[in-house]
């Protein structure tokens, strides 16, 4: 690097499981450089040795969310210039994860939480029988649309503090996928959707400060998700109403 370049300093968390530190590199400061960008340059130019997670670069898969000034982004996304402070940047592995090492965080818990609020389709009618029909503008269709367009990149649930203080809390992003099941006229049993997630570390213990709505890179709405199935299963339990 030259003298006459603009220098980054780049803090990064290196280490294994719960144990590590942050190391800090200089980086050259370049136009329009994103995160993603940085953490290669270091792992290309100066130490082979950092394992950190991408796939698509464009802002569509989600795989290279880290912590990026205590905040979780996508780094192919997030411009240096419009996060780095004094020319200082700190970044690490998701937030509420294991670390299997470096910027890569272990997702196994934040998919069996997704597996354990029933995020599974299950179809009322079977291969034989012709395919329901659910217009584009019938309000459970338009509210499950909501969601969709979650691709589990765990941003929400690492942005959360519900599940940093609650390891039993299924999350944002496993609760929005069981409101949009809930709202899907073609699951076979929707009574089952609210039982599953308003006992012990479901809807309930959501304190809506709205970190994951905020957060989220697909401006979904995980908190406006859970607010809904709060007053659906209250709605069944005060009433005794099947749905």
């Amino acid at each position: 690097m030259s003298d006459q370049e603009d220098i980054l300093e780049v803090s990064v968390w290196r280490g294994t499981g719960s144990t590590g530190s942050y190391q800090t590199f200089q980086v050259p400061e370049r136009d329009n450089q994103t995160v993603l960008d940085v953490v290669s340059w270091i792992q290309q130019q100066i130490d082979p040795s950092l394992t950190y997670r991408y796939a698509c670069r464009v802002g569509m898969c989600g795989s290279c969310a880290m912590m990026v000034n205590g905040k979780p982004r996508w780094t192919c996304r997030t411009h240096v210039k419009k996060v780095a402070g004094k020319g200082a940047i700190q970044i690490g592995p998701l937030r509420n994860l294991p670390t299997i090492k470096d910027l890569a965080a272990d997702m196994d818990p934040f998919f069996e939480k997704w597996v354990a609020a029933g995020g599974v389709h299950t179809p009322s009618r079977s291969r034989a029988e012709p395919i329901a029909e659910v217009t584009p503008d019938e309000p459970a269709r338009v509210e499950a649309n909501k969601g969709i367009e979650c691709i589990n990149c765990s941003v929400c649930y690492a942005a959360c503090d519900t599940v940093a203080n609650n390891a039993d809390y299924l999350g944002p992003a496993a609760l929005q996928r069981a409101w949009t099941l809930y709202n899907d006229t073609k699951i076979s049993d929707r009574q089952a959707v609210l039982d599953t997630v308003s006992g012990s570390g479901g809807c309930h213990n959501c304190h809506s400060q709205g970190s994951c709505t905020l957060l989220c890179p697909n401006e979904l709405d995980p908190m406006g998700a859970i607010a809904g199935l709060k007053r659906a299963s209250a709605r069944s339990f005060l009433f005794k109403t099947k749905v």
